[in-house]
């Protein structure tokens, strides 16, 4: 073929269709609204700027793909004390007051509820007269009851627990419950029984033997209700009462029970707390606090293979928020969001958040119930309109 025969060609094929404007192509404009920061307001915004963003928008399968993009990295939107709501956020991201109330039968009574914490915008909750395991999501208003396996009463030894959904699963959940027994002979066992929604079962019982009592007085070890577990990699790590005894681990992929020691000599100081945490960079960490002093720790394996904690930050508290250590009572640990690593303290009658890494801190205000703080980081799968009646953002329908 000839030159001027393969021109004549190519003049004649018809021209290619012009590609679509990004934001006309519909699957490539869910991809960027998929992206917008997870903020509460961050939907409601967009759906108003056009009827096809809102129509995308209030797609529930859209819903489901934005929570489950961002519910690694969700915003801390409050926390429950006493299965009350907290927000923390400002408007138009602050949830409205009474917005996440949990629904309960006529007969119950939330005295009968403990609080066991918060994980991957899933609530723990154990009822106690019913013998009862309640995982609840906020958002959605979704709540499962599932029986407790024998030998976890919380009428007769204290019982606590995590939730937790797998990687890339927004639809089921696992919830680990630990307690302790102890025999005749003053030997304590920790032990944990996982249930799974996906099969609807409680597995095996898994036990470890905790460390002999060396303590001035005689009451056993047991699981420390006053602060939840803490999910860092695959394991979940309880403080135990008496904390120079040490931390309770359970690995999620072995399914064991293991003790670990704490990193310092809590009982050679007079005003203490201790709780564990995410160390700054992943891995197990611990903080410390001695009167107005915060120590953060880190559990770290050394070249020759053994572990062991190290000291990273120390914060003088009175210095950071400004308040005088001889007016006011020394700090006292509230709660730890592990996601975004930021700690709840009480001192006299206020409640501040500290975030550990960039020691940003917001004062909460003023209160005077003193009870556990547990921190809620979920997603919004937010509404058509921005401002629920109270500063805060309406939600979708979100399944």
């Amino acid at each position: 073929m000839s030159c001027e025969e393969m021109s004549r060609r190519r003049r004649r094929l018809p021209p290619s269709p012009a590609a679509a404007p990004p934001l006309e192509d519909e699957n490539l404009l869910s991809e960027i609204l998929l992206r917008l920061p997870p903020d509460p307001s961050s939907l409601p915004r967009a759906s108003v700027v056009s009827k096809r963003w809102r129509r995308l928008i209030s797609d529930p399968g859209f819903s489901r793909r934005f929570r489950l993009h961002h519910r690694r990295n969700p915003p801390l939107l409050g926390s429950f004390s006493h299965l009350y709501f907290v927000p923390t956020m400002e408007a138009p991201n602050r949830v409205p007051d009474g917005h996440f109330c949990l629904q309960v039968d006529e007969d119950e009574v939330t005295d009968h509820f403990i609080c066991l914490g918060c994980r991957h915008g899933l609530v723990l909750i154990f009822h106690v007269r019913r013998l009862q395991v309640l995982v609840w999501d906020p958002v959605t208003g979704e709540l499962h009851r599932v029986a407790a396996p024998p030998g976890f009463d919380a009428k007769e030894r204290p019982i606590s627990g995590a939730v937790l959904r797998a990687a890339g699963d927004i639809q089921h959940f696992q919830v680990v419950l630990v307690t302790t027994q102890t025999d005749d002979q003053q030997h304590t066992r920790a032990m944990a029984k996982v249930y799974s929604s996906g099969s609807g079962n409680w597995g095996d019982i898994f036990s470890t033997l905790l460390p002999s009592q060396a303590s001035r007085h005689e009451i056993p070890t047991m699981i420390g209700i006053e602060f939840p577990a803490v999910l860092v990699g695959h394991s979940l790590y309880w403080l135990l009462t008496d904390s120079r005894d040490g931390i309770l681990k359970f690995d999620l992929d072995r399914q064991s029970l293991s003790v670990i020691h704490v990193p310092v000599n809590i009982y050679a100081h007079g005003n203490w707390q201790f709780t564990v945490m995410r160390a700054e960079g992943g891995g197990l960490g611990g903080l410390f606090l001695s009167k107005f002093t915060a120590q953060l720790w880190k559990w770290k394996t050394g070249s020759d293979g053994v572990a062991s904690w190290v000291l990273g930050k120390t914060i003088e508290l009175d210095k950071l928020l400004s308040i005088s250590s001889k007016k006011r009572e020394p700090p006292m640990i509230l709660g730890f969001a592990e996601d975004n690593n930021v700690v709840f303290l009480w001192t006299d009658l206020d409640v501040f958040m500290i975030q550990l890494q960039s020691l940003q801190f917001k004062n909460l205000g003023e209160t005077n119930i003193l009870s556990r703080y547990h921190p809620l980081g979920s997603v919004y799968a937010a509404g058509m309109g921005i401002g629920g009646g109270r500063g805060g953002a309406e939600l979708l329908p979100n399944t």
